[in-house]
C-alpha cells in the first residue's frame, strides 16, 4: 500500500512539475490576453506586457492597444493569416475568482454543519 502511494505521489509531482515549465513564465492567468499574440515571440509578448503596466492611465493603455492592434492585423495579412476584428475587451483576463476550483459543491457552504471541523 505504501509503495502504491509513493508510486502515485511521485507520478502526481512529475506531472506538476511538467505542466509549470510548460506554462509561459512571463504570462499569469489574471492577465489581459494580448490581441495577436499567436503572432508574437515571447519577448515581444514580455515587452507590451511591460508597456501595459507602465502607462499611467486608462487613455494610454487604450492607445498602446489600439497600436497592438493596428500592428497585429498588418503582421497577420503578411502572413496570411486572419485575426478577428476586434480586439479582446480589456482586461480580458479570469480575473478574481475564475478559475477552476471546488467551488461550493456538497458541504461546501456554510450550511448545516458547513465551517466546523468535527
Amino acid at each position: 500500500m505504501l509503495k502504491r502511494t509513493l508510486t502515485f505521489t511521485t507520478a502526481a509531482l512529475a506531472l506538476s512539475i511538467g505542466l509549470a515549465l510548460a506554462v509561459d513564465p512571463v504570462a499569469t492567468p489574471a492577465q489581459e490576453q494580448i490581441y495577436g499574440s499567436q503572432l508574437m515571440t515571447q519577448k515581444e509578448r514580455a515587452a507590451h506586457r511591460t508597456k501595459m503596466r507602465a502607462a499611467k492611465t486608462a487613455e494610454e493603455k487604450a492607445q498602446i492597444r489600439a497600436e497592438q492592434h493596428e500592428r497585429m492585423q498588418e503582421r497577420a495579412k503578411q502572413q496570411g493569416v486572419q485575426l478577428p476584428d476586434t480586439p479582446p475587451a480589456a482586461g480580458g483576463g479570469m480575473g478574481p475568482g475564475g478559475g477552476m476550483g471546488a467551488g461550493m459543491g456538497p458541504g461546501g457552504g456554510m450550511g448545516p454543519g458547513g465551517g466546523r471541523n468535527r
